[in-house]
């Protein structure tokens, strides 16, 4: 497959370092020339020259940046996600931890209001940037979940999900990225709470019709 990363940081970077060693075609983008180029120098993609020049050609496009600076990308980028593959894998710095965010919903379904052309998947949050570069845990294979209301974009990214090393599960439709943006907190907070190391990851264990 063909996929854009936009987003050059921690992220970005290991996501292309798993998308290249599953053979993809991986081109890298950044607000910042000079940190895309940076990017695509340790990880063997291709610097992009823009975000539009990036995302021209994929099959899947990454958003791999915080969560504050979509809207700009949106901005940006317009009618040129129209039918694009987008995958969202942002995470809101400071939920609302009495409950539901602010407004009920999640990142993912905002963002897709947000470019209502495009399919937007959720997918990949759930891990960090460790992981999302090698999903593997002393041999434990962990869970890559994606959630997504058209089924084409679900299928193409269920097996880009696969295809970097995480076990991927169909989790439903988008509205389910209000759970996956949970999990991801639980798993940040647990970090900063205990002092952890940001290496661990998420996995179902037990009886399943899901090949380990």
């Amino acid at each position: 497959m063909k996929i854009a990363i936009i987003g050059a940081g921690n992220v970005g970077r290991a996501i292309a370092a798993s998308s290249l060693r599953a053979g993809h075609e991986v081109v890298i983008s950044s607000s910042d020339e000079v940190t895309a180029r940076s990017a695509a120098t340790a990880t063997g993609a291709t610097a992009a020259l823009s975000n539009a020049a990036a995302i021209h050609d994929a099959d899947i496009v990454i958003l791999a940046v915080p969560l504050g600076a979509v809207d700009a990308i949106a901005t940006e980028l317009g009618e040129g996600f129209d039918g694009k593959t987008v995958v969202d894998v942002t995470n809101r710095p400071t939920p609302d931890l009495t409950g539901a965010n602010p407004a009920g919903t999640s990142a993912a379904e905002e963002i897709q209001a947000r470019i209502p052309h495009a399919h937007v998947v959720k997918a990949l949050n759930t891990a960090f940037a460790s992981r999302q570069a090698d999903p593997f845990i002393d041999g434990n294979q962990l869970d890559g979940y994606v959630a997504a209301d058209d089924a084409a974009a679900k299928a193409s990214v269920l097996e880009f999900v696969g295809s970097i090393g995480f076990r991927p599960i169909d989790v439903g439709p988008l509205s389910v990225a209000r759970t996956l943006e949970a999990m991801a907190w639980l798993h940040i907070s647990l970090q900063m709470q205990n002092g952890w190391t940001w290496q661990s990851g998420w996995k179902l264990v037990g009886p399943t019709d899901l090949a380990a």
